[in-house]
């Protein structure tokens, strides 16, 4: 159960915390997640959205990589509700069930070379807070300073998504396979 009221519709809403919950509605199609607690605190909703649309849709870095770092960030925060619906996502973004799997034991064995990159990557900076000079270096030379800082900030949005939901203890879609915590 929640820490605090779910709110699924612009309906539960007034005067400008409706209007930012009804733009969120039509860019999004719902409130559900994490904006469903976020709606406490309207504006904070309403910038978060703004970021996530940029790091969930925008830019260059290849939406496929954003999904294996939402998913190592899903796992190591031990967030349901960002793990299940990262696995929905990877499976439509190509990602391997055999890598999905291998990031969800903590393995790295018969994952892409590309992919564990990404996975490596985003381990480090997760566990230690820094990522090596050797690793730092192959994923600026493979991606350039753009997508490199995009990468890193995708890592730092998914963690946020996860402190959220962990925090207000939301529930995650049954329907999403959910990971053993």
């Amino acid at each position: 159960m929640a820490r605090v009221q779910v709110l699924k519709s612009p309906s539960e809403l007034s005067g400008e915390a409706r209007r930012i919950a009804e733009k969120i509605v039509d860019t999004r199609k719902s409130l559900d997640g994490p904006f469903s607690v976020w709606m406490h605190a309207p504006e904070w909703a309403e910038r978060v959205a703004h970021l996530g649309t940029l790091v969930r849709w925008e830019g260059t870095l290849e939406l496929r990589t954003r999904t294996l770092a939402a998913l190592v960030v899903g796992l190591h925060f031990q967030a349901q509700y960002v793990w299940g619906i990262q696995g929905v996502i990877g499976a439509e973004r190509g990602v391997p069930r055999s890598t999905i799997d291998a990031i969800r034991e903590g393995r790295s064995d018969g994952i892409p070379a590309e992919d564990l990159q990404i996975i490596e990557f985003t381990r480090e900076l997760l566990r230690k807070n820094r990522v090596s000079s050797a690793l730092a270096d192959a994923v600026m030379k493979r991606l350039g300073a753009d997508q490199y800082v995009q990468l890193t900030t995708c890592i730092g949005y998914y963690a946020m998504l996860a402190m959220t939901v962990n925090g207000v203890e939301l529930e995650p879609n049954p329907a999403h396979e959910a990971l053993d915590v």
